[in-house]
């Protein structure tokens, strides 16, 4: 199989993983996943592996091959792994679960590097564009910033008591670090030196949906967000400025929409949704243009990786 050049990627609730030609729609490869549903999937920078988080395991697979069998197993947490992410060098990878733990593991060794315990179940983790610190959220509603070269958590931000913040983004650059919480409200901060925590500032609050938020996630280019929804709507909103208006509502799920990926352009954009289906939206227009059928349950989460190596 040659390397391909995008590779797009969608699991959840069926216990496969699927592999798409992202412009024709067809499936090319499936992954049988069956020990548990995949809640979260990742490629690596240089696009050789696929990891896929289940419960309470994390798996690495080849995504140049067919081989379905993982070339490793990341073993430690004890219950649903919710998060997952690769270092920009793709040497560890880091994990959160619901069993109240933050794991990085090393890719060539999957041991245990790091090991930090929360009070509450991680609902979302992401590596700090600078590499050098984490970034988590939980259902305890607390954003919590971790640094790697200290080993501890250095930040703490409850923006609204008792109401679990779903997913944590970042701006490429550092610059604006947002959050979305179970009550549909999306959290702005801002550094002012560019990624440096200590001067965090809360610049806007958005009453983006009515109900669950699942996903929020700033593009490459910094000039948008996006949020998904419990109800089954995508969000478009301009991050130029802080100003953070909406620009368009991507419709056409049924369902809940669980999870984004942008293209390396910030001009499409892969949702994955409990309508059993994926789809690809030229961000121009808010048009569907593609539609990834051949889930039996829900899709929860989705990868995309389509800058050339």
């Amino acid at each position: 199989m040659a390397e391909q050049s995008v590779l797009l990627c969608t699991s959840g609730y069926d216990h496969t993983i699927r592999f798409w030609e992202a412009l024709s729609g067809i499936c090319v490869r499936t992954i049988q996943h069956t020990e548990s549903q995949v809640n979260r999937i990742a490629i690596s920078p240089d696009k050789r592996f696929l990891a896929a988080a289940g419960n309470p395991h994390v798996r690495l697979y080849d995504a140049q091959s067919n081989n379905g069998t993982p070339i490793t197993s990341f073993e430690g947490h004890t219950a649903n792994v919710t998060a997952l992410g690769f270092q920009s060098a793709g040497r560890w990878i880091v994990t959160g679960s619901e069993d109240g733990s933050i794991k990085i593991w090393d890719i060539r060794s999957p041991n245990v590097q790091r090991d930090y315990q929360l009070k509450a179940p991680v609902t979302d983790v992401i590596i700090h564009p600078n590499q050098g610190e984490l970034v988590s959220c939980d259902q305890n509603g607390t954003i919590k910033v971790w640094d790697l070269g200290e080993n501890k958590c250095t930040h703490e931000l409850v923006p609204e008591e008792d109401v679990p913040v779903r997913s944590v983004s970042m701006a490429i650059d550092g610059s604006i670090l947002v959050a979305g919480n179970n009550k549909g409200n999306v959290y702005v901060w801002r550094t002012k030196n560019k990624g440096d925590f200590t001067d965090l500032e809360a610049v806007k609050q958005v009453s983006a949906h009515k109900t669950y938020i699942t996903k929020c996630l700033l593009s490459p280019d910094t000039r948008s967000l996006v949020t998904c929804s419990a109800d089954t709507t995508v969000k478009i909103w301009s991050s130029i400025d802080h100003g953070f208006e909406q620009e368009k509502t991507l419709k056409g799920h049924q369902r809940w929409v669980w999870d984004a990926a942008f293209s390396a352009d910030s001009a499409y954009l892969v949702t994955g949704s409990s309508d059993n289906s994926a789809r690809l939206w030229d961000l121009s227009t808010a048009e569907t243009i593609r539609h990834y059928n051949g889930h039996q349950k829900a899709v929860v989460c989705v990868a995309l990786h389509d800058i050339s190596i």
